[in-house]
């Protein structure tokens, strides 16, 4: 329930407003509920407003990252002709593949 020292935030005439607005049909009853509930929504909203975040900088992930990557370095692999031995079409010692644009630009 709302502080009562504190004046509400929305007023029953607002809710019957934003109700009409989205062609809502509501009682007399449920505006008195609704613009309790706002009341209490907003406030909950203002109180995040008051937050002294100003010196935690944005994030863009709950914890650090750092760099994922492995170093770039050679190593042995399995030999061509054992790679080619698979393939369903080979020329020039090298995967043939469907021709897929034309040669005209």
């Amino acid at each position: 329930m709302p502080d009562p020292i504190v004046p509400p935030r929305i007023s029953r005439a607002e809710v019957a407003h934003l109700a009409h607005l989205a062609r809502l049909a509501v009682t007399d009853d449920e505006l008195d509920l609704f613009a309790r509930q706002l009341d209490i929504i907003l406030t909950s909203v203002a109180r995040v407003a008051d937050v002294a975040a100003a010196d935690i900088p944005p994030t863009s992930h709950a914890v650090a990252m750092t760099n994922v990557f492995r170093p770039d370095r050679t190593r042995p692999s399995l030999p061509r002709e054992a790679v080619l031995a698979g393939a369903p079409a080979v020329e020039d010692d090298k995967f043939r593949v469907p021709r897929i644009l034309s040669d005209e630009a």
